[in-house]
């Protein structure tokens, strides 16, 4: 399987699991729990299958900054979290040095 479809199966599997974590409402829901538990062993093996095939620094850059925009996603969607424009600013800037290191940067390459 292609390293980058792994990652985002790694970096969905960990917003599952994220969500989950603030609907277990600190692990007095047992299904909430469960998906949690799931979902982060899910994310963490998927995560150590990408490594085979890419540098780590890249996994993890990548891993966080989308995991950051998509939970943020989630949080306002699901959860009615506000964002102010400093977030919404910065979540961009997550974005954009996301882009530049997959476009410009040769590490972002598989081995």
């Amino acid at each position: 399987m292609h390293p980058y479809l792994t990652l985002i199966g790694a970096i969905v599997a960990e917003v599952i699991a994220t969500s989950a974590l603030q609907a277990s409402q600190q692990f007095t829901k047992p299904l909430y729990s469960t998906i949690v538990c799931i979902g982060y062993g899910t994310a963490f093996y998927l995560m150590s299958l990408t490594l085979k095939s890419l540098p780590v620094g890249i996994v993890y850059a990548v891993w966080s900054g989308l995991g950051i925009v998509l939970i943020s996603f989630v949080g306002w969607l699901a959860f009615k979290q506000k964002l102010d424009l400093p977030a919404i600013i910065g979540i961009a800037l997550i974005i954009s040095g996301v882009v530049v290191m997959q476009v410009f940067s040769k590490s972002a390459h598989h081995a």
